[in-house]
């Protein structure tokens, strides 16, 4: 189990503003869609379509917001963001219809993924000398809070009604609220010194953008424990469906156990290259396993999901530690904001495009499409240790050719 408490204050203060914040997120990641189909009786297609456009929407903000907290400081920049999303959630009781629900969505998923952008320069300035391990730690705290708040939700399924749903809203809204108030105590961060040269140098670093579009591509695998296995235990095996809460529940635990320890021992950009291969060779393990429960007694197969989930989550503890060492090792300090903004737009692509990709291949096309989406996780695994040679010459070559200029007066 991870520390339960971190080493600083301002540590302590974030790890508590986001153990609030995501606490409200379990609730709505449980039961958020229901709440719009089930309760305020939205058709699925128009959720869909609603959500779709919330995550392009994100995706567009992440990147300013976070040049924002560089320049302006992170601090209130952050807390802006959870005020926001506190509003927009909390609007959710009025969106009885398409367009308000559709309005709705986009302020809160703008807000989520700027918000994410602005925490990053915190995270790097409060996090010691390891801020990537804290970062890790964070997650742990992360899965905790979702658990707890998938827990609450599982009651407003159960009863089911609209007052209850809209509880639910009320409730993640006040989580966010009280989150952004956590924040008062922690100090600001003075915003970091301007530079010369352009605005938006995260745009043009195209080796940080390639590892972007990698640990995208490898973010997919989020989906296969929340997607691809629930549908394929329901239509594809003969297990209990009660297996379902199975295979959450020990990823989760695995993740709150490991993922610190994990973190540990991907120190620099060359660990997390390596982390990466690893973690594509554990997803490609994964999926062939799951490719192979199909059409057997339902014990075996329920052994051998169990078995994939374990090992897939072993790969995801790698991939999450090569991503923390990554994106914050090869970022300048200055633009920490806009980097870590720049390498969310991979994970914001898989949100949006991973749970289709993985219906398509693995429950539409059923066995082969597993082994296809494995051998997509393991190839992206193979690329990363060459893009991060890549990006770390680049990295390195600003300095390289500064050299001379720095000796010429002293020649």
């Amino acid at each position: 189990m991870p520390c339960l408490m971190p080493d600083t204050g301002p540590q302590r203060v974030l790890a508590a503003s986001n153990f609030v914040y995501t606490v409200g997120s379990g609730l709505y990641l449980t039961a958020g869609v229901l709440y719009f189909t089930e309760a305020v009786h939205l058709p699925t297609g128009h959720v869909g379509l609603g959500l779709g456009i919330a995550g392009l929407l994100a995706l567009a903000l992440g990147v300013t917001v976070g040049h924002l907290a560089d320049r302006h400081g992170a601090r209130g920049i952050y807390a802006a963001t959870l005020v926001v999303q506190a509003l927009a959630t909390a609007c959710f009781v009025l969106a009885n219809s398409f367009w308000p629900f559709v309005l709705a969505v986009c302020a809160a998923a703008a807000a989520k993924a700027a918000g994410i952008a602005a925490r990053s320069p915190l995270i790097r300035h409060y996090g010691g000398e390891r801020p990537q391990e804290f970062r890790a730690y964070l997650r742990a705290v992360t899965n905790v809070g979702i658990s707890l708040g998938a827990v609450l939700a599982g009651w407003v399924i159960q009863v089911g009604t609209l007052t209850a749903y809209q509880l639910m809203a009320i409730g993640n809204a006040t989580a966010f609220a009280v989150s952004a108030v956590i924040l008062v105590l922690l100090p600001p961060v003075a915003p970091a010194p301007t530079t010369g040269g352009p605005r938006w140098i995260a745009l043009r670093d195209r080796p940080y953008l390639l590892l972007t579009a990698l640990d995208g591509i490898m973010a997919i695998q989020f989906k296969v424990l929340t997607v691809a296995i629930p549908l394929w235990i329901v239509g594809a095996t003969t297990t209990p469906h009660w297996l379902i809460s199975a295979t959450m529940l020990t990823g989760t635990v695995i993740v709150v156990a490991f993922q610190v320890r994990a973190s540990r021992n991907v120190d620099s950009p060359t660990a997390g290259a390596h982390a990466y291969r690893r973690a594509g060779m554990a997803f490609l393990i994964a999926c062939s396993l799951i490719s192979l429960s199909a059409g057997i007694p339902a014990w075996v197969a329920a052994a051998l999901l169990i078995t994939a989930v374990v090992i897939h989550t072993i790969g995801e503890l790698w991939h999450s530690a090569a991503g923390f060492e990554v994106s914050f090792a090869l970022a300048p300090q200055h633009a920490t904001g806009q980097y870590l903004g720049v390498f969310g737009l991979g994970a914001g692509l898989a949100e949006a495009f991973g749970p289709g990709l993985l219906i398509a291949l693995c429950i539409t096309w059923g066995r082969p499409g597993w082994y296809v989406a494995g051998a997509m996780f393991a190839l992206t695994g193979l690329a990363a240790p060459p893009a991060v040679r890549w990006a770390q010459r680049h990295q390195h070559a600003p300095q390289t050719q500064l050299m001379p200029a720095e000796k010429a007066p002293t020649a």
